[in-house]
């Protein structure tokens, strides 16, 4: 049940650090609201109306991404036999959440979320009841750490192929932390990992505009070949690099690109070994 603040009565009911400002618009709780959750205060809201007003599309773009993200998680566990997944910038549990997606393909899969925002991770862990999925509080930009956490080693192992998924967070730092990030995750998978991302971006008039608009972080508008340099040493499945609404990995090229604000999206895998090579000289694999 709400609170007369519309926030939801398990996020009211959680502690909150010291430091935690309601009047503060946050990340995770602008993009839930663009999902249609109720885990949001009144600053919050304001500034997702008020972005929804210098760009209408913003809601039906944040929903697309989420279609990609449902379409990729299905693809990977249905066909790729993929069996676990790390989820890194998860934000707060809304529809169809990552480990909803892949345990409709086998309830044997695993999953493991990261958030750096503590609040936002407290209560994502606070939601799971599940079995074979946890959440964790921890920054991108350390993927040892994050790959180091008990609660993720208790969940993912390493030595066997994981769906490393960045959904809409990498427009949050600029595009040589952004290939580093990637890098840091990708150097540590197994051969045979897939990574999951999407990026928002767009044209000066729309991406430019909204990166100086945007208040509850900095964001950045990588361009497309920025973008594709996220995927480095990783081999692009289906059309590559497209639009998240029109991705579908049934097709062997892009689609005409959509003009303004663009969500792009991909998905790569990381090569197997070749004869005489170990994983170690695989591109883009552990070193």
């Amino acid at each position: 049940m709400p609170t007369p603040d519309g926030m939801s009565t398990l996020l009211a009911a959680e502690p909150l650090p010291p430091e935690f400002d309601a009047s503060r618009p946050n990340i995770a709780r602008i993009y839930d609201y663009y999902l249609g959750g109720k885990n949001s205060f009144e600053a919050d809201r304001a500034e997702a109306e008020r972005l929804l007003a210098i760009y209408p599309l913003l809601q039906d773009r944040a929903r697309e991404n989420r279609m990609f993200l449902a379409r990729a998680v299905a693809w990977l566990a249905r066909e790729q036999g993929i069996r676990q997944f790390l989820d890194v910038g998860a934000g707060l549990p809304t529809a169809q959440n990552t480990h909803q997606v892949a345990q409709g393909q086998d309830p044997d899969c695993r999953v493991a979320y990261v958030d750096y925002d503590p609040v936002v991770a407290a209560h994502a862990a606070a939601l799971l009841c599940e079995r074979n999925a946890v959440a964790i509080q921890g920054d991108m930009r350390t993927s040892a750490s994050i790959l180091a956490h008990p609660d993720v080693l208790g969940l993912i192992r390493l030595d066997e192929p994981v769906g490393l998924i960045m959904a809409m967070t990498l427009h949050f730092v600029d595009a040589t932390t952004a290939a580093a990030i990637t890098a840091g995750f990708t150097s540590a998978l197994a051969p045979g990992s897939y990574v999951v991302i999407s990026v928002g971006s767009g044209d000066e008039e729309t991406g430019g505009h909204l990166a100086r608009e945007y208040r509850a972080g900095t964001l950045y508008n990588h361009s497309p070949a920025e973008i594709e340099g996220f995927f480095a040493g990783l081999e692009l499945a289906g059309p590559g690099l497209t639009d998240a609404r029109s991705w579908d990995p049934g097709l062997a090229t892009a689609p005409p690109a959509h003009e303004g604000g663009r969500i792009l999206a991909a998905v790569a895998r990381k090569p197997m070994a070749g004869p005489g090579q170990d994983a170690a000289t695989v591109p883009g694999s552990a070193g």
